[in-house]
């Protein structure tokens, strides 16, 4: 940390993050809260002195960025972002992380913020039956449904199927029984098939068939191919339980823009991670909404109408105006569906009142969200520390989602490394502006001796610090 006797040095700003939606945002943050003569931009490393080597900014894409580089100089350069996270990012591993810090942690928020999983290996449908060897949980729960039977079908327990490595809402699906679950995978493997056959078919030429970019086993990005996924090159699923019913806002006159009526939603939560370790939770946050209203799973076939389940903004075609709202925006005044049981409270064991104002549910979920938040880096940073490497130069943004059911409490969906920023939309863009002035604030500032004593490390009001931990990482 720089003194008033010496001066933090200038330093150079490798911008380049190849979205036109953020980096004017980027730039348009450094320039608001750091002084012009403070840094230089550039573009390109070409253009960074060498010789002398002042400190440096990288702010990437995560192919793009020099890690010989930046870890050659833990003290002068800063990332934006940790080489390995798949802790958190990898749905499969992720669950596995909540599931070991539980073991040791039994008492610990995320037992009811984060519905473990059951863990699939399986690239061909002939090996499902192996793969569910010693999936009690889903047996278990397939014979309580088999026990209901069609006059209780409104009673049974349905499950989510997410592929391991996919984002976007690619692969996901819902089932209930062992014959629904087959029926997804022999589904994508008839696709598959067709569309290959249409690849021959189409290709006279044999060596301009294997023309094009080459694969990446290692890649972040998982093949797809439309609404599915291709599955003999994604072998890791997990399957969780599906979280019914959902928080859902009935017809309203209260507000001038009332939210879509009886449509689910999930919250949209940005993440700062700064070194090792300290965490903050970006205050400001979103509500995506679905594109169809919410009608339960076993009404109809559910995986032909999606529409209505699934809340990734991405996969909407056509008119998405409303879609997309800010969270503290949302009605004052919700109905809860009563719970006598603690795994429905999310607070405690009484059940909650039916009808709560905004301060006593927005903010209830708020601090459901930082305290799961908190939780689950900190699992991930002390459990399981092989695939969450954390370095003393860096910091990364992360999108985590949260769903809301109908008694009021936050779930954790997923986390999402470098998010889609531009699916927010112009006209939320602001929300977007102000995370990466506290990115600038919080994150880059200190690390450069910029911003005075504390360099705004204890957070600020929009950007609330929920995790402060030395892990020893220098």
């Amino acid at each position: 940390m720089a003194s008033p006797t010496n001066p933090p040095q200038p330093f150079y700003a490798l911008i380049n993050y190849e979205d036109p939606y953020v980096q004017p945002l980027i730039l348009s943050a450094l320039s608001a809260l750091l002084p012009p003569d403070s840094y230089t931009l550039i573009t390109s490393l070409s253009d960074y002195p060498t010789t002398t080597s002042p400190p440096l900014l990288h702010f990437l894409p995560y192919e793009s960025l020099d890690w010989t580089l930046a870890l050659s100089n833990p003290t002068t350069h800063l990332l934006n972002a940790y080489v390995i996270r798949k802790a958190l990012i990898r749905k499969h591993y992720l669950s596995t992380t909540v599931a070991n810090w539980l073991v040791k942690h039994p008492t610990s928020v995320l037992r009811g913020h984060v519905k473990t999983g059951v863990e699939l290996e399986v690239d061909y449908v002939e090996f499902l039956d192996e793969a569910l060897v010693e999936a009690w949980e889903v047996w278990e729960s397939w014979g309580r449904n088999a026990q209901r039977g069609e006059e209780g079908r409104r009673e049974w327990e349905w499950w989510v199927l997410k592929p391991g490595m996919s984002d976007r809402g690619q692969g996901i699906r819902l089932f209930c029984d062992e014959e629904g679950l087959r029926g997804i995978f022999e589904g994508w493997e008839e696709e598959e098939e067709e569309e290959d056959d249409e690849d021959e078919d189409t290709t006279s030429n044999p060596d301009e068939a294997r023309e094009g970019p080459p694969t990446d086993a290692d890649s972040e990005e998982p093949k797809t191919k439309g609404d599915g996924i291709i599955t003999s090159q994604l072998r890791h699923f997990i399957l969780q339980p599906y979280i019914h019913p959902p928080l859902l806002f009935p017809p309203s006159s209260s507000t001038s823009a009332p939210p879509p009526q009886n449509t689910k939603f999930h919250i949209r939560t940005y993440i700062l991670a700064v070194g090792a370790l300290r965490v903050y939770v970006y205050k400001p946050m979103l509500a995506l909404f679905a594109a169809e209203p919410y009608s339960a799973p076993w009404e109809g076939e559910v995986n032909e109408k999606l529409g209505a389940h699934l809340t990734n903004t991405c996969l909407q075609d056509g008119e998405r105006e409303g879609v997309v709202r800010g969270f503290w925006e949302l009605p004052e005044d919700i109905h809860l569906q009563s719970s006598n049981s603690a795994d429905q409270n999310p607070e405690s064991d009484s059940a909650p009142a039916s009808v709560v104002t905004m301060e006593d549910w927005k903010e209830n979920v708020f601090t459901q969200i930082t305290s799961t938040t908190a939780e689950v880096f900190e699992a991930a940073a002390r459990a399981m520390s092989i695939h969450f490497q954390l370095l003393p130069n860096a910091f990364e943004l992360f999108g985590l989602d949260f769903l809301v059911d109908a008694s009021g409490r936050a779930w954790l969906l997923e986390v999402n490394a470098f998010p889609d920023f531009k699916q927010t939309g112009d006209d939320l863009k602001e929300i977007v502006g102000g995370l990466f002035e506290e990115v600038v604030r919080v994150g880059v500032a200190p690390f450069f001796g910029f911003g005075g004593e504390g360099g705004g490390t204890e957070g600020t009001e929009r950007m609330v610090r929920v995790l402060d931990i030395d892990l020893g990482r220098r």
